[in-house]
């Protein structure tokens, strides 16, 4: 565990690649959390950092929408062996969070399709949509105490979460997959899936980011 001003708090490695963002908005966003000690980097940066560097993240949030099956062959040194990188975290049991457009990453990988909980992951995208998302899972601790709110993101049209996991977050919009927000068991490693988030829009909004708050902390064990 990791300990800053006498509280023990999750080390997170937030993980970008593939997908353009705001960054300094991004990184604001993040740096608000208290509660957690959060390292972003890009995915080229995680897979050729040491097993030991690695394995001392307490859970993994994922903000990549890499398109290709990862391997380790045939990659240049700085991109280090992502298969490998990413294979371990479910045999270590760190936690992961599945962000966004990460739910599309690696669409023809079979870990990635356990880890969303989604075999089939073709997908339509729509931005500036205006979004009322319901609670279903009232007395869930990423959700405990929240109200049905409404925020602008874009939504994504593709299958939902499947019946291994456990729904927290609906929508019903015309151009929306129904499932927003649902945790799942991947190997040893608990998981958490939301499909919000794609800008500053999203990310202002004080339920959003409580979820997101919430969500690093119950990976990682803390609720």
């Amino acid at each position: 565990m990791n300990k800053s001003n006498g509280k023990n708090v999750p080390r997170v490695a937030v993980i970008t690649g593939g997908h353009p963002f705001d960054v300094p908005n991004f990184h604001k966003f993040f740096r608000a959390i208290k509660d957690a000690d959060i390292y972003i980097q890009h995915m080229d940066e995680f897979a050729s950092s040491d097993e030991k560097t690695r394995n001392s993240y307490d859970a993994v949030l994922f903000y990549i929408m890499l398109i290709d099956v990862p391997s380790d062959d045939n990659v240049p040194g700085y991109a280090g062996k992502p298969k490998s990188a990413l294979e371990n975290l479910t045999k270590t049991g760190q936690a992961i969070f599945i962000l966004h457009h990460a739910i599309l990453a690696y669409p023809k990988w079979d870990l990635w399709n356990d880890l969303v909980g989604i075999n089939k992951r073709e997908f339509g995208y729509h931005p500036d949509q205006n979004v009322h998302i319901n609670i279903s899972k009232k007395n869930h601790p990423i959700v405990k105490g929240l109200k049905d709110w409404d925020m602008p993101d874009e939504t994504y049209t593709m299958d939902n979460a499947d019946e291994g996991s456990e729904i927290l977050l609906t929508a019903d919009h015309p151009k929306s997959m129904k499932t927003i927000a649902w945790t799942r068991k991947c190997g040893k490693s608990r998981v958490f899936c939301l499909q919000s988030g794609h800008d500053n829009l999203t990310w202002e909004n004080p339920n959003f980011a409580e979820v997101v708050r919430r969500g690093i902390q119950w990976c990682a064990g803390r609720l």
